[in-house]
């Protein structure tokens, strides 16, 4: 249950986190840099009060390892989308190698967690 509730919030605090990140290329690039920075802040207001619980919840069972690796995992799952179908950006075959390095990564930091 904490490794479903802490996926749960990192989704969607990587959402948030991906929007601050990048939302602005698309939708702010004719504007000043600082305006940017301004909006981007407050979206990223909203990716820390989804990733501090989570991290919260998932250190009670998880390592600190289990954690980060856990982070990119999602962090890749909520970007590729959005690249692709937001962004407008061609799928490549590279997306798909990266996703296969996550998922052994998951695997060799989970497998000696029982309750994963």
């Amino acid at each position: 249950m904490v490794l479903l509730r802490t996926a749960s919030l990192l989704i969607i605090s990587n959402i948030f986190m991906t929007f601050a990140w990048y939302g602005h290329l698309r939708w702010l690039h004719d504007r000043k840099w600082y305006i940017a920075v301004l909006v981007s802040w407050g979206i990223a207001l909203f990716e820390y009060m989804f990733m501090i619980p989570a991290n919260r919840i998932g250190a009670t069972e998880l390592s600190l390892s289990q954690l980060k690796i856990l982070q990119e995992a999602v962090t890749l799952t909520v970007f590729v989308p959005f690249a692709v179908f937001y962004m407008k950006q061609s799928p490549r075959w590279d997306f798909l190698w990266a996703a296969l390095c996550i998922v052994a990564a998951v695997f060799f930091v989970f497998r000696g967690h029982a309750s994963a």
